[in-house]
């Protein structure tokens, strides 16, 4: 693929869970781009499809989850046929996660010291565990750790909600990647952190010109953060544009159906919540998959799957009526 300053490129990415229960198709079509040194939104319901898109970018979907279709070009290189050994070179290189809950994503048992030392020795050869602890320290100063000189020893249920997402804001900083994804990096965090770690991302992306990814349901984050959004529905891309668009003319009900359940300072309009939920993705809908929750369905829309087309330039949308909203 010939690199025309997209950073990533993943095209109709097919993500399903073989479960006891059935095959749940979690990620069933996915397609969107990432430019250099932009940030893109990736907005959507617990259950639309975000975060499984994401993990099957950086190949690391859980079991009992399985890639089963699609390409994915990163800086013009497709990495879904590369070995495991390639991709560990990847990861953290390339391409990292600020991961939804660092609670976890955070080893207990080792220190900060040992977990994030670890990440550049395994990466950098040559490198000296004093060289890689300085390298450590000064970032996470750089992320808001006071006294990162001693609190580097610390382990993680010495600090706060807040400090750990910092830590893993650095541990993702640490090999410099042109790619990062942030799903969810504000989730659990009172509103007062939110805002730091909100100022954080906007530094770090104007310091390095990294591109990012991020990966929410809040569309206040999506409008102050992002340039580019893409919608997902059900395992599916409902709409994608530039932000300033998604806010002002939304062509997807699911689209105006998000933005009408969240509260606006410069408009006074009652909320509407979107009525019912996410479908079983064992069962899909037949047709659109919002139908069953949109207000302007018609037969067609139970009928027949529609097709995600370029409306106008640089606006696509997958929906029978988006002309008439």
């Amino acid at each position: 693929m010939e690199n025309d300053g997209t950073i990533l490129s993943v095209r109709d990415l097919q993500t399903y869970f073989f479960t006891e229960a059935g095959v749940v198709r979690a990620v069933d079509g996915v397609s969107f781009e990432v430019k250099k040194g932009e940030t893109m939104g990736l907005v959507g319901e617990t259950g639309s499809g975000k975060t499984v898109a994401t993990y099957s970018v950086m190949r690391i979907v859980p079991r009992p989850g399985k890639i089963v279709g699609g390409l994915v070009y990163l800086d013009g290189d497709e990495i879904l046929r590369k070995s495991e050994d390639e991709m560990r070179r990847l990861r953290g290189r390339a391409m990292a996660m600020i991961f939804q809950d660092p609670n976890s994503s955070l080893n207990p048992v080792f220190s900060i010291e040992e977990q994030l030392t670890d990440v550049i020795l395994t990466h950098s050869g040559g490198t000296t565990k004093e060289k890689a602890k300085d390298t450590v320290v000064k970032l996470l100063g750089k992320v808001g750790m006071p006294e990162p000189e001693t609190r580097v020893r610390w382990y993680p249920h010495q600090f706060s909600g807040g400090m750990r997402q910092r830590i893993a804001i650095a541990r993702a900083l640490l090999l410099s990647p042109s790619l990062l994804f942030a799903d969810e990096p504000t989730t659990n965090l009172d509103v007062t952190i939110q805002a730091q770690v909100l100022e954080l991302l906007k530094s770090i992306r104007s310091e390095t010109g990294a591109s990012m990814v991020l990966i929410t349901h809040d569309m206040g984050l999506v409008a102050d953060l992002t340039e580019r959004v893409t919608v997902l529905y059900a395992g599916r891309v409902a709409e994608s544009t530039d932000t300033r668009t998604i806010f002002r003319k939304p062509l997807h009900p699911y689209t105006l159906a998000l933005l009408k359940a969240v509260p606006r300072v410069d408009e006074k309009v009652e909320l509407e919540p979107i009525p019912g939920n996410v479908p079983n993705l064992i069962y899909p809908p037949s047709g659109c998959r919002f139908h069953p929750r949109c207000k302007y369905a018609t037969d067609i829309c139970k009928e027949k799957v529609p097709p995600l087309e370029e409306v106008h330039e640089g606006h696509s949308t997958a929906c029978h009526h988006w002309s008439e909203l």
